[in-house]
Protein backbone atom coordinates (compact mmCIF):
# COMPACT_ATOMS: atom_id res chain seq x y z
CA UNK A 1 0.00 0.00 0.00
CA UNK A 2 1.51 3.29 -1.03
CA UNK A 3 -0.41 5.03 1.74
CA UNK A 4 0.80 2.78 4.59
CA UNK A 5 2.39 4.61 7.53
CA UNK A 6 3.13 1.51 9.57
CA UNK A 7 6.72 1.70 10.80
CA UNK A 8 6.98 5.49 10.55
CA UNK A 9 10.10 6.63 12.40
CA UNK A 10 10.81 9.96 13.98
CA UNK A 11 13.87 10.29 11.77
CA UNK A 12 11.59 10.06 8.72
CA UNK A 13 10.03 13.38 9.73
CA UNK A 14 12.57 15.96 8.63
CA UNK A 15 9.79 18.50 8.09
CA UNK A 16 6.32 18.71 9.55
CA UNK A 17 3.39 16.82 8.10
CA UNK A 18 -0.28 17.62 8.63
CA UNK A 19 -3.17 15.47 9.76
CA UNK A 20 -6.60 17.07 9.38
CA UNK A 21 -9.24 15.65 11.67
CA UNK A 22 -12.75 15.29 10.29
CA UNK A 23 -14.51 16.05 13.57
CA UNK A 24 -17.93 15.98 11.95
CA UNK A 25 -21.13 14.04 12.42
CA UNK A 26 -22.20 13.03 8.92
CA UNK A 27 -20.53 11.71 5.81
CA UNK A 28 -21.55 14.59 3.55
CA UNK A 29 -19.80 17.16 5.75
CA UNK A 30 -16.82 14.85 6.20
CA UNK A 31 -16.35 14.48 2.45
CA UNK A 32 -16.66 18.23 1.96
CA UNK A 33 -14.09 18.91 4.69
CA UNK A 34 -11.79 16.24 3.30
CA UNK A 35 -11.92 17.88 -0.12
CA UNK A 36 -10.99 21.25 1.38
CA UNK A 37 -8.19 19.68 3.44
CA UNK A 38 -6.66 17.78 0.55
CA UNK A 39 -6.83 20.80 -1.77
CA UNK A 40 -5.05 22.78 0.96
CA UNK A 41 -2.22 20.23 1.05
CA UNK A 42 -3.07 17.91 3.96
CA UNK A 43 -0.99 14.74 4.22
CA UNK A 44 -3.27 12.55 6.38
CA UNK A 45 -7.01 12.51 7.05
CA UNK A 46 -8.44 11.55 10.42
CA UNK A 47 -11.81 9.94 10.97
CA UNK A 48 -12.47 11.98 14.11
CA UNK A 49 -14.27 10.42 17.06
CA UNK A 50 -17.63 12.11 16.25
CA UNK A 51 -17.50 10.77 12.71
CA UNK A 52 -16.43 7.29 13.86
CA UNK A 53 -19.37 7.24 16.27
CA UNK A 54 -21.87 8.50 13.71
CA UNK A 55 -20.76 6.57 10.62
CA UNK A 56 -18.52 3.76 11.90
CA UNK A 57 -16.21 1.84 9.58
CA UNK A 58 -18.36 3.02 6.66
CA UNK A 59 -16.61 6.40 6.97
CA UNK A 60 -13.25 4.74 6.40
CA UNK A 61 -14.51 2.87 3.35
CA UNK A 62 -15.96 6.03 1.80
CA UNK A 63 -12.80 8.05 2.39
CA UNK A 64 -10.59 5.23 1.16
CA UNK A 65 -12.61 5.10 -2.08
CA UNK A 66 -12.23 8.87 -2.53
CA UNK A 67 -8.56 9.07 -1.47
CA UNK A 68 -6.89 5.74 -2.23
CA UNK A 69 -3.35 7.02 -1.62
CA UNK A 70 -3.94 9.04 1.56
CA UNK A 71 -3.20 7.71 5.07
CA UNK A 72 -6.43 7.46 7.09
CA UNK A 73 -6.36 7.70 10.89
CA UNK A 74 -9.24 6.24 12.92
CA UNK A 75 -9.54 8.02 16.28
CA UNK A 76 -11.41 5.17 17.97
CA UNK A 77 -10.22 5.84 21.52
CA UNK A 78 -10.07 2.08 22.10
CA UNK A 79 -10.48 1.03 25.75
CA UNK A 80 -11.22 -2.70 25.46
CA UNK A 81 -11.64 -5.38 22.83
CA UNK A 82 -8.52 -3.96 21.31
CA UNK A 83 -7.63 -6.53 18.68
CA UNK A 84 -11.13 -6.83 17.22
CA UNK A 85 -11.81 -3.10 17.05
CA UNK A 86 -8.43 -2.34 15.49
CA UNK A 87 -8.85 -5.19 13.00
CA UNK A 88 -12.33 -4.01 11.99
CA UNK A 89 -11.09 -0.57 11.01
CA UNK A 90 -7.89 -1.88 9.44
CA UNK A 91 -9.95 -4.16 7.20
CA UNK A 92 -12.09 -1.15 6.23
CA UNK A 93 -8.97 0.66 5.04
CA UNK A 94 -7.60 2.59 8.04
CA UNK A 95 -3.84 3.05 8.25
CA UNK A 96 -3.76 3.95 11.96
CA UNK A 97 -5.92 3.49 15.05
CA UNK A 98 -5.89 5.16 18.46
CA UNK A 99 -5.80 3.25 21.75
CA UNK A 100 -6.12 4.96 25.13
CA UNK A 101 -3.26 4.83 27.60
CA UNK A 102 -5.79 4.51 30.44
CA UNK A 103 -6.73 1.09 29.07
CA UNK A 104 -5.25 -2.07 30.55
CA UNK A 105 -1.78 -3.07 29.37
CA UNK A 106 -3.38 -6.13 27.76
CA UNK A 107 -5.62 -3.97 25.57
CA UNK A 108 -2.75 -1.84 24.36
CA UNK A 109 -0.73 -4.95 23.62
CA UNK A 110 -3.65 -6.49 21.70
CA UNK A 111 -4.05 -3.36 19.60
CA UNK A 112 -0.30 -3.43 18.95
CA UNK A 113 -0.63 -7.06 17.84
CA UNK A 114 -3.44 -6.08 15.45
CA UNK A 115 -1.15 -3.35 14.16
CA UNK A 116 1.48 -5.96 13.34
CA UNK A 117 -1.00 -8.37 11.78
CA UNK A 118 -2.82 -5.81 9.65
CA UNK A 119 0.00 -3.37 8.92
CA UNK A 120 -1.44 -0.34 10.71
CA UNK A 121 0.18 2.29 12.88
CA UNK A 122 -0.95 2.27 16.52
CA UNK A 123 -1.21 5.63 18.27
CA UNK A 124 -1.33 5.69 22.07
CA UNK A 125 -3.32 8.55 23.63
CA UNK A 126 -2.09 9.74 27.06
CA UNK A 127 -5.26 11.65 28.06
CA UNK A 128 -5.84 11.83 31.86
CA UNK A 129 -2.52 10.21 32.75
CA UNK A 130 -1.26 11.51 36.12
CA UNK A 131 2.35 11.41 34.89
CA UNK A 132 2.36 12.07 31.16
CA UNK A 133 6.07 11.48 30.64
CA UNK A 134 5.90 8.09 32.35
CA UNK A 135 2.77 7.30 30.35
CA UNK A 136 4.53 8.07 27.08
CA UNK A 137 7.35 5.70 28.01
CA UNK A 138 4.82 3.02 28.98
CA UNK A 139 2.90 3.36 25.73
CA UNK A 140 6.06 2.96 23.68
CA UNK A 141 7.15 -0.04 25.75
CA UNK A 142 3.78 -1.72 25.09
CA UNK A 143 4.23 -1.40 21.34
CA UNK A 144 2.57 1.79 20.12
CA UNK A 145 4.21 3.43 17.12
CA UNK A 146 3.24 7.01 17.98
CA UNK A 147 2.45 8.86 21.20
CA UNK A 148 -0.55 11.17 21.06
CA UNK A 149 -0.10 13.74 23.83
CA UNK A 150 -3.61 14.97 24.57
CA UNK A 151 -5.27 17.43 26.95
CA UNK A 152 -9.00 16.70 26.80
CA UNK A 153 -11.66 19.25 25.86
CA UNK A 154 -13.81 18.68 28.96
CA UNK A 155 -10.87 18.98 31.32
CA UNK A 156 -9.65 22.19 29.70
CA UNK A 157 -13.14 23.69 29.66
CA UNK A 158 -13.84 22.83 33.29
CA UNK A 159 -10.56 24.29 34.54
CA UNK A 160 -9.82 27.40 32.46
CA UNK A 161 -7.92 28.89 35.38
CA UNK A 162 -5.24 26.22 34.97
CA UNK A 163 -4.46 27.28 31.38
CA UNK A 164 -3.93 23.66 30.44
CA UNK A 165 -1.90 22.98 27.30
CA UNK A 166 -0.14 19.99 25.76
CA UNK A 167 2.86 22.26 25.21
CA UNK A 168 3.65 22.12 28.94
CA UNK A 169 4.99 18.55 28.88
CA UNK A 170 5.68 18.18 25.17
CA UNK A 171 9.46 18.65 25.20
CA UNK A 172 9.88 16.15 28.04
CA UNK A 173 7.64 13.59 26.28
CA UNK A 174 9.62 13.94 23.04
CA UNK A 175 12.87 13.52 24.98
CA UNK A 176 11.57 10.44 26.83
CA UNK A 177 10.51 8.52 23.71
CA UNK A 178 11.86 7.46 20.35
CA UNK A 179 8.62 7.14 18.35
CA UNK A 180 6.91 10.08 16.62
CA UNK A 181 4.79 12.35 18.83
CA UNK A 182 1.64 14.40 18.28
CA UNK A 183 0.30 17.14 20.56
CA UNK A 184 -3.43 17.92 20.58
CA UNK A 185 -5.93 19.70 22.76
CA UNK A 186 -6.63 23.42 22.74
CA UNK A 187 -3.70 24.51 20.59
CA UNK A 188 -4.09 27.60 18.46
CA UNK A 189 -3.04 27.37 14.83
CA UNK A 190 0.18 29.23 15.68
CA UNK A 191 0.95 26.85 18.55
CA UNK A 192 0.28 23.81 16.36
CA UNK A 193 2.59 25.16 13.67
CA UNK A 194 5.30 25.45 16.33
CA UNK A 195 5.15 21.77 17.33
CA UNK A 196 7.78 20.50 14.84
CA UNK A 197 10.32 22.85 16.43
CA UNK A 198 9.69 20.95 19.69
CA UNK A 199 10.16 17.56 18.04
CA UNK A 200 6.49 16.71 17.40
CA UNK A 201 6.50 16.39 13.63
CA UNK A 202 2.91 15.28 12.95
CA UNK A 203 0.71 18.36 13.36
CA UNK A 204 -3.04 17.98 13.80
CA UNK A 205 -5.60 20.54 12.70
CA UNK A 206 -9.01 19.46 13.86
CA UNK A 207 -11.75 20.45 16.25
CA UNK A 208 -11.00 24.21 16.38
CA UNK A 209 -11.68 24.31 12.65
CA UNK A 210 -15.03 22.52 12.91
CA UNK A 211 -16.43 22.68 16.43
CA UNK A 212 -18.03 25.89 17.65
CA UNK A 213 -19.33 24.23 20.82
CA UNK A 214 -19.46 20.71 22.23
CA UNK A 215 -22.76 19.85 20.54
CA UNK A 216 -22.18 21.42 17.11
CA UNK A 217 -19.93 19.61 14.67
CA UNK A 218 -20.19 21.69 11.50
CA UNK A 219 -17.85 23.28 9.00
CA UNK A 220 -17.49 26.94 9.98
CA UNK A 221 -18.38 29.70 7.54
CA UNK A 222 -14.89 31.19 7.34
CA UNK A 223 -12.20 31.48 4.71
CA UNK A 224 -11.19 27.94 5.60
CA UNK A 225 -9.32 26.96 2.40
CA UNK A 226 -7.03 29.99 2.66
CA UNK A 227 -6.48 29.67 6.42
CA UNK A 228 -5.81 25.94 6.25
CA UNK A 229 -3.64 26.21 3.15
CA UNK A 230 -1.42 28.82 4.77
CA UNK A 231 -1.11 26.81 7.98
CA UNK A 232 -0.26 23.59 6.13
CA UNK A 233 2.37 25.33 4.00
CA UNK A 234 4.03 26.67 7.15
CA UNK A 235 4.05 23.23 8.78
CA UNK A 236 5.58 21.69 5.65
CA UNK A 237 8.33 24.30 5.76
CA UNK A 238 9.05 23.70 9.47
CA UNK A 239 12.03 21.51 10.34
CA UNK A 240 11.43 18.84 12.97
CA UNK A 241 13.75 18.94 15.96
CA UNK A 242 15.43 15.54 16.23
CA UNK A 243 15.48 14.46 19.87
CA UNK A 244 15.73 10.89 21.12
CA UNK A 245 15.32 9.01 24.37
CA UNK A 246 19.01 9.51 25.09
CA UNK A 247 18.11 13.15 25.88
CA UNK A 248 15.52 12.14 28.48
CA UNK A 249 17.93 12.26 31.39
CA UNK A 250 18.95 15.79 30.51
CA UNK A 251 15.33 16.90 30.15
CA UNK A 252 14.50 15.46 33.55
CA UNK A 253 17.28 17.39 35.31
Amino acid sequence: MTHSIRGLKRSDLTHGIVQVSLDLKNMADALRMAEIAMAAGADWLEIGTPLAMAEGAHAVRRLRAEYPGTPLIADLKIMDGGYGEAAMYAEAGADAVVVMGRAHDATIERVAKAGEDFGVLVMGDDIAAPDRVAEARRLESLGVGMVLHHIGHDHRSTHPELKLSPLTDLAAIVAATTVPVQAVGGLSIEQAIGCPALGAGVVVFGAPLAVSDESSFTIPETDLPRILGDAIARVHAAEVLQVGADAAAGAAR
